[in-house]
């Protein structure tokens, strides 16, 4: 039984992705953010037979030590954590230098300590800036155009540099834009669930930006094809439909489901400043299928109504018209 560590695990994609591992019966262990509360975020909503086998080991990304004790023993590593709020890395940037790229280098070094067998190591689609071409391949130019993603794009260069100079098997998987159930209202898809659901008005930023939506699941299983297919280390992978919607699009598909017409306010106070705004990404998701045999199964449709009907059961964790940073 292969043993796996996963960093970030509270979060969103990284819950999705233990719950995913512990089902495949790989041994699981989580690096969780050490809090006075004990609190284990989205870990909670796992199934308790599933919460009750992992080995939960705390402390910060920031700390060697710790991160060396979470690391030690491990086949494969998956690093997600990471500060991932991009209007928040306007606020506080040195916070996102020292999470994302601190944090990057002590998971690389305790990687090589403990001669792991394989690190997947999470970048973003925010990488590449707005779209020079579509669609975007690995090959594009790299543009940060937020502390959020300079801060990303230092971590990705930093690995793969471990692999081009100790060669720590290292492979990047660089996600598209994802959502589905226990997204938190830092993501557009559930700050507008939250809204259209419990009202008849949204408040909303840039309708105009399009991404490349992604349902959670399939993105789980983009991480566990890479971290199954031998050979690819030193690569970068993206992971994407190939498949552009623009925010506006998105709304009018939540009005088809939700059978009702919304009043949409644009709040400027949600824009990005104009220059570090990222108007439009698709992935090419050419190589994810041609090396590691994967691609989307769930219609952005089919993940819109797996999603409204979390947010419906769930009603306490939103509020309405809230904006998050």
């Amino acid at each position: 039984m292969k043993k796996v560590l996963i960093t970030g695990a509270t979060g969103f994609i990284a819950s999705h992705l233990v719950e995913a591992l512990a089902e495949r019966y790989y041994d699981v262990r989580v690096f969780v953010h050490y809090n006075s509360r004990s609190d284990l975020g989205l870990l909670r909503c796992l199934p308790l037979q599933i919460l009750d086998k992992l080995d939960i080991v705390w402390g910060d990304l920031r700390d060697s030590d710790s991160v060396t004790r979470a690391v030690k023993g491990m086949d494969i590593v998956f690093h997600l954590g990471a500060l991932i709020a991009i209007p928040y890395s306007y606020e506080d940037p040195s916070n996102y230098v020292q999470t994302n790229i601190v944090g990057t280098t002590n998971i690389l070094n305790a990687c090589l300590r403990s001669s792991v067998q394989r690190l997947i190591h999470t970048s973003t689609s925010e990488v590449y800036g707005t779209a020079c071409y579509k669609p975007i391949d690995e090959k594009h130019p790299l543009q940060a155009q937020s502390p959020y993603a300079a801060s990303k794009l230092a971590a990705d260069k930093l690995a793969l540099s471990y692999y081009m100079s100790f060669d720590l098997p290292v492979s990047v998987i660089r996600p598209f834009n994802c959502f589905g159930p226990r997204q938190s209202l830092r993501a557009i898809i559930p700050t507008i669930l939250s809204q259209a659901i419990f009202s008849d008005e949204i408040l909303v930023g840039n309708v105009e930006v399009s991404r490349d939506w992604t349902f959670i699941s399939d993105l789980v299983d983009g991480f566990i094809k890479l971290a199954e297919t031998s050979g690819l280390v030193g690569e970068v992978i993206n992971i994407g439909t190939g498949k552009e919607r623009s925010v506006a699009q998105v709304i009018k598909a939540i009005e088809i489901l939700l059978d009702k017409k919304l009043k949409v306010t644009i709040d400027k106070k949600r824009f990005r400043p104009q220059k570090s705004e990222v108007y439009s990404l698709i992935a090419d998701n050419s190589k994810a299928e041609k090396l590691i045999g994967w691609k989307s199964t769930v219609s952005f449709e089919d993940g819109l109504k797996k999603t409204i009907d979390w947010v419906k059961s769930n009603p306490s964790i939103f509020k309405n018209k809230e904006y998050v940073i």
